[in-house]
């Protein structure tokens, strides 16, 4: 099932929300601009590398020879964690991309219009830290670079589900389009999230970040319920000013 859209009107301009996807489209473009060489370098330099992290410093260097085969002299400095926030910003792929930006449009807009603009981007910047550090925990030797939104973007879901559990989101599932109340299509997700994840720690295998997921889901869940008095007051203004109550809970 693929979301393509929800019925759930905004009171005020998502800004944040736009910004975001045009940040994240910027850097995605210029990734294409690049050459092989570059891109690898590029990628390693904003990425999160686990076992960076754990050890505070960046990779060996026999395991940086062996990933750039190039002189370290043309391997340029990193920072290893402002690359916990950078790596936000960088995506693998078209797929991958689009996908993120599909469900951050589709979700973000109502997040943010009840959290506001400032509060939102926080929100988002720290589903996606703790998101990190959750995938971080499960593999601390990995050295494969960690990439993409993601997790930021598992927090929204999370906050939606909380704050607009009933709101219509329209997926595309095999040939139709049919309208699902947010809590079932979120829900599905979640359980996808966790038993991919947990197959993974059985596998051994950690080609997809399913655990910075489940960790941005669970802080986005985490922070929506602790602020939920204030946040249901907002969402019920919302509510007041475009009243469809088959919508909200």
């Amino acid at each position: 099932m693929i979301p393509i859209y929800d019925r759930n009107p905004t009171r005020r301009a998502p800004l944040v929300t736009v910004a975001l996807i045009l940040a994240n489209v910027l850097v995605f473009g210029y990734m294409l601009l690049l050459r092989y060489s570059e891109e690898v370098v590029f990628v390693y330099r904003y990425s999160t590398i686990p076992w960076e992290i754990v050890h505070g410093q960046r990779l060996p260097v026999h395991v940086l020879q062996e990933m750039f085969r190039l002189p370290l002299s043309q391997v340029p400095p990193k920072s290893v964690y402002l690359s916990l926030f950078t790596a936000m910003f960088l995506h693998g792929g078209w797929l991958h991309i689009m996908g993120n930006m599909l469900y951050l449009w589709i979700f973000g807009n109502n997040v943010e219009d009840v959290l506001g603009h400032i509060p939102f981007l926080a929100f988002y910047l720290l589903c996606g830290l703790f998101g990190t550090l959750l995938h971080v925990a499960v593999y601390p030797n990995s050295t494969v670079p960690m990439l993409g939104a993601s997790g930021a973007i598992s927090g929204v879901l999370g906050a939606y589900l909380i704050l607009y559990p009933r709101a219509w989101v329209y997926t595309w599932a095999m040939f139709f389009i049919v309208p699902l109340p947010a809590f079932v299509v979120i829900g599905l997700w979640i359980v996808i999230q966790v038993v991919n994840g947990l197959s993974s720690m059985v596998l051994g295998a950690a080609g997809v970040a399913w655990f910075a997921h489940i960790g941005g889901v669970v802080t986005g869940l985490g922070i929506t319920l602790l602020f939920y008095p204030v946040l249901r007051k907002r969402r019920d203004n919302l509510i007041y000013r475009y009243p469809r109550p088959e919508d909200w809970d």
